[in-house]
């Protein structure tokens, strides 16, 4: 019986451990949920040359957006260092973090340096 018990502890604490130890699916590995949000990016600004009417700018961080626009002239920045404001249309997809729709944009410089 003494066996028998140690056998069956060793079972529970393995199991427990297993469980314990394993990788979880949760919140912690998904990247977060943008679209709906404001969105501030700074970055130089670019055709993107796939879709009529879209840029691409890619931001200090490293990440890229597909920009649109119906209210800001986004043509006017081509190749300029800005900052645009906007809601987050699209999350991530391909190799861009986002689309946005832009609603404001502020010039930083007018080249990308």
């Amino acid at each position: 019986m003494h066996k028998f018990s140690n056998v069956l502890m060793t079972g529970a604490i393995g199991v427990a451990l297993t469980c314990g130890l394993a990788p979880r699916a949760d919140s912690k590995n998904k990247a977060p949920k943008t679209t709906g949000q404001t969105m501030t990016v700074t970055g130089c600004l670019a055709k993107e040359p796939k879709e009529k009417n879209e840029f691409l700018i890619t931001g200090e961080d490293g990440k890229t957006w597909g920009l649109k626009s119906t209210n800001v002239k986004l043509g006017e920045h081509l190749n300029h260092k800005i900052t645009v404001t906007g809601k987050v249309t699209k999350g991530e997809h391909g190799s861009e973090a986002g689309d946005m729709n832009v609603s404001n944009l502020k010039m930083v410089s007018e080249t990308c340096k």
